[in-house]
C-alpha cells in the first residue's frame, strides 16, 4: 500500500541544549526531541533507564486497601484465588502475583480461564464454581475485572471479597470489589494511565512487600528482590503493545536484561524451542517469536500450561511445555493463514468492500481465538479498523483493531446498543453480538468512523526522524541509535531519509525478502552498505536506483560478528 511520508522537524534549540547535557550526538538528541523528550534531564533519565526514576505506586487509588487486606490474608492464611486472563499480559500478570505469594508463604492459587469455553473476565459462573464454604477468602483479578460486576457481587454475596487489579477501559460504575485498582479510573491521579496490566500487578506487590516489611512480616523470611521479577514484567509489556516510555520502558529494559541472561527456565527453554536461540533479545524477538507462542497455548488451547512453564524450575518440564506451545503456536499460524485467505478471496471478489472507512467481516467456520492476530494484519494491510466475527449457534464473538487515529474503545462504546458486550481499549477490543444484528452494527460501525475520523486517516504513513548520508553512517551512530532501546509502541524505532541512492546488486533471499548492496556517491567517497527489504513481490523488478529511500539502520548480528545493515521501510 502506497504511504504518505512525514519528515519531523523538531526544535534545534531544544535538540541543542539536550545534546550538550545529556552528552550525545545532536541527531541522537533530535530523535529525543521527535519523541515529545524536551528537557535535559528527562533526556538523561531515557537514556540512563534506572528503578530509581519510577514513580510512587502508594499513588494509585485503592492501593492502601488492597495491601492492608491482601496483607491480613496472608497473616491469617487465608486462600487467595489470582484470577488472570488467557494472553501473555494476563499470564504473565497471574505468574508474577504467584510467585511473590510463593515467597510469602501464601495459601494462594490461580485460575485462568479457557478462551473459547469460558470467555474473557471472571464471571457469574466462575464464582458459582468456587464458592464453596472455606475454599477461597479473597480473589485477585489480573489484567482483567474492571467490568465483572455480575461476578463481584456474586462473590460479595457468597461470602468471598475481591481485589481488582486491571487496567482496561473501566465502565462508569465500577464493581462492588473492596479495591479496584486501574490507572483508567477517572479518579486515579497516578499517572500511570499506559500501565499493562501486568506492570499494575507488579505496582501491588511492590506496595505488599513494603507493607509486609513495616509490619515486620520479612524478619522471619527472606524478602524477594523484586527486581527479578522484571522478565515477566517486559514479557507482558511488550505483547501488549502499550507505550514502551516512562515506567513501561524502565520495567522492559531491566527485563529485557534479565531474560537475556538465561535464569529463568520456563523463558529460556521457550527460546531454546522456538529456534530463535540468538542473544541478546530485543524487544523485537519478543514480540513476534516469544510471545505468539505463549499467546498460542491461550488461543488453540489452554493458557494454564503458559503460567506452569514461566513459575517451573524444572529444565524437563520447561522444554516439554515449550515444545507444547511451539506445536500450538504452528497450529495457530495454519488456523490464521486459513482466515486470511478467506477475507482475501473474498475482498478479491467484492472490491467495493475497500469504498469504505471500515471492515467488519463474519463467519462460521472461524477459530474465535486467533481472530485479534487475523484482524491486526487486515488493519496492517488495509489501515482501517478491523471488526472480525466468529458466528457460533446464535451468537458471535469478535476481536476488533484500529488504527491510531481511531479509538476503537469509544467506537464500540458509540454502537453499544448492537452489541451483547465489549471492553478493550483505544487499539483493541474484544465483543459479542447476536448474529442478526450483525448487519446493523456493521452500518453503525461504519457510520461512527466516519463521524470520529478524517478520511486521509485510512492513508498509512512513515515518518522520518532525520536526513542521513551514506558518509556519516558509522558504528559509534548506531550504539548510540541502540541506546534508545526498547523500541516499540510510543517508542518507535528511528527512520531516516537518503537520496540519490544507487543498487549497487539485488538478490531474492528466502521467499519474499530482497537483499541489496547499496551506493551513495557524495563529494569524493562512496560509500557502499548492505540492506533487506523485507516483505516485497519477488516477481517485481527492482529499480536500479532510488530517489528518495526510507530506512532503519541496525547492527547485523551473525556468529558472533556483527556489521552495519540498512534496513528499507519505503522507496
Amino acid at each position: 500500500m502506497k504511504r504518505n511520508w512525514y519528515i519531523l522537524k523538531p526544535d534545534k534549540k531544544i535538540a541543542e541544549n539536550i545534546s550538550k547535557a545529556a552528552n550525545c550526538s545532536p541527531l541522537i538528541a533530535s530523535i529525543l526531541v521527535n519523541r515529545g523528550i524536551f528537557s535535559p534531564k528527562d533526556a538523561h533519565d531515557f537514556l540512563n533507564i534506572s528503578l530509581d526514576n519510577i514513580r510512587h505506586p502508594f499513588s494509585m487509588k485503592d492501593m492502601d486497601t488492597s495491601v492492608s487486606r491482601i496483607y491480613k490474608a496472608i497473616k491469617y492464611h487465608e486462600k487467595i484465588l489470582v484470577f488472570g486472563d488467557y494472553d501473555v499480559d494476563g499470564v504473565t500478570s497471574t505468574a508474577l502475583l504467584m510467585e511473590f505469594f510463593r515467597h510469602a508463604g501464601a495459601d494462594a492459587s490461580y485460575y485462568i480461564p479457557h478462551r473459547t469455553k469460558e470467555g474473557y473476565g471472571l464471571q457469574k459462573s466462575h464464582i458459582t464454581g468456587i464458592a464453596v464454604p472455606g475454599r477461597i477468602n479473597l480473589i485477585i483479578t489480573v489484567d482483567c475485572g474492571s467490568s465483572s460486576h455480575e461476578a463481584v457481587k456474586a462473590a460479595l454475596d457468597a461470602g468471598i471479597e475481591t481485589v481488582i487489579t486491571d487496567h482496561h477501559m473501566v465502565p462508569e460504575k465500577l464493581p462492588e470489589a473492596i479495591a479496584v485498582i486501574n490507572p483508567k479510573r477517572s479518579d486515579c491521579a497516578s499517572g500511570f494511565y499506559d500501565l499493562a496490566g501486568v506492570g499494575v500487578a507488579f505496582y501491588l506487590i511492590i506496595c505488599l512487600r513494603k507493607y509486609l516489611r513495616d509490619m515486620h512480616f520479612w524478619d522471619s523470611r527472606p524478602e524477594p528482590n523484586l527486581k527479578d521479577f522484571c522478565d515477566l514484567i517486559a514479557l507482558g509489556t511488550i505483547a501488549d503493545m502499550v507505550p514502551l516510555t516512562g515506567e513501561n520502558r524502565i520495567f522492559t529494559k531491566t527485563g529485557l536484561d534479565l531474560i537475556n541472561t538465561g535464569n529463568r527456565i520456563g523463558i529460556s527453554s521457550l527460546v531454546k524451542a522456538s529456534c530463535s536461540n540468538k542473544y541478546p533479545l530485543d524487544a523485537e524477538d519478543i514480540a513476534f517469536r516469544i510471545a505468539p507462542r505463549i499467546n498460542a497455548m491461550g488461543r488453540i488451547d489452554h493458557a494454564k500450561e503458559a503460567v506452569e512453564l514461566l513459575l517451573t524450575d524444572n529444565p524437563g518440564a520447561a522444554g516439554q511445555i515449550a515444545r507444547q506451545m511451539n506445536m500450538m503456536n504452528v497450529k495457530r499460524q495454519t488456523i490464521e493463514r486459513k482466515i486470511l485467505d478467506d477475507i482475501l478471496e473474498y475482498i478479491d471478489s467484492n472490491p467495493d468492500a475497500l469504498k469504505h472507512r471500515s471492515i467488519v467481516l463474519s463467519h462460521q467456520s472461524w477459530h474465535e481465538g486467533v481472530l485479534g492476530i487475523v484482524a491486526s494484519k487486515m488493519v496492517e494491510k488495509f489501515h482501517r479498523p478491523v471488526v472480525l466475527f466468529a458466528e457460533k449457534d446464535s451468537l458471535a464473538k469478535g476481536s476488533g483493531r484500529s488504527i491510531p487515529s481511531f479509538n476503537l474503545y469509544e467506537g464500540l462504546k458509540a454502537c453499544s446498543k448492537a452489541l451483547e458486550g465489549f471492553g478493550g481499549h483505544s487499539m483493541a477490543a474484544g465483543l459479542s453480538i447476536k448474529i442478526e444484528n450483525i448487519g446493523l452494527f456493521k452500518k453503525e460501525f461504519e457510520n461512527t468512523v466516519i463521524n470520529m475520523s478524517l478520511p486521509e486517516d485510512s492513508l498509512p504513513f512513515v515518518s522520518i526522524d532525520h536526513e542521513l548520508g551514506f558518509n556519516d553512517i558509522n558504528p559509534n551512530l548506531i550504539d548510540e541509535i541502540e541506546s534508545l532501546k526498547p523500541f516499540g509502541a510510543g517508542n518507535p524505532e528511528p527512520v531516516f531519509l537518503a537520496r540519490n541512492v544507487t543498487v549497487i546488486s539485488s538478490e531474492i533471499v528466502g521467499e519474499n525478502h530482497r537483499r541489496m548492496l547499496l551506493s551513495q556517491s557524495l563529494g569524493k567517497e562512496e560509500k557502499i552498505y548492505n540492506a533487506i527489504h523485507f516483505n516485497v513481490d519477488p516477481d517485481l523488478d527492482v529499480n536500479n536506483y532510488f530517489e528518495e529511500m526510507a530506512f532503519r539502520l541496525r547492527w547485523n548480528r551473525w556468529n558472533g560478528n556483527k556489521s552495519i545493515q540498512l534496513v528499507i521501510e519505503n522507496i
